[in-house]
């Protein structure tokens, strides 16, 4: 199915990251930055992001500049942007995420972030 609540998937998922829906030009994926943590800086060079915050607080790094986000606030990351998303809070900052084109094999889900990682570096 290609409909789902998205904000009740995004405030109950408990992984650094769990991919939802992927089609052919996009992927949506919930994510879940423990208090303290982060998603680690990158770039993808030819894919763009949008954030959307649920919950908790965080920062945003954009090219070195930083802005504070939160829930109902939406941040777009531009393909070549080097960019990383800080917990700031006490709280999980949780959030969707969007990729266009899909950066995650379907069905990825990462329970942390060295998971995560992990996975990445093969």
């Amino acid at each position: 199915m290609n409909q789902i609540d998205i904000d009740h998937a995004a405030r109950t998922n408990d992984a650094f990251r769990r991919e939802l829906l992927t089609g052919e030009h996009a992927q949506v994926v919930v994510m879940t930055i423990p208090a303290g943590g982060e998603i680690g800086e990158e770039v993808h060079d030819d894919v763009d992001q949008v954030l959307l915050f649920i919950e908790g607080t965080g920062e945003a790094i954009l090219d070195g500049e930083s802005s504070a986000v939160g829930p109902h606030q939406l941040v777009l990351v531009r393909a070549g942007t080097r960019h990383n998303f800080v917990n700031t809070g006490d709280a999980p900052l949780r959030l969707v995420t969007v990729y266009a084109p899909p950066e995650h094999e379907p069905g990825t889900v990462h329970g942390t972030k060295a998971e995560a990682d992990a996975a990445e570096h093969h």
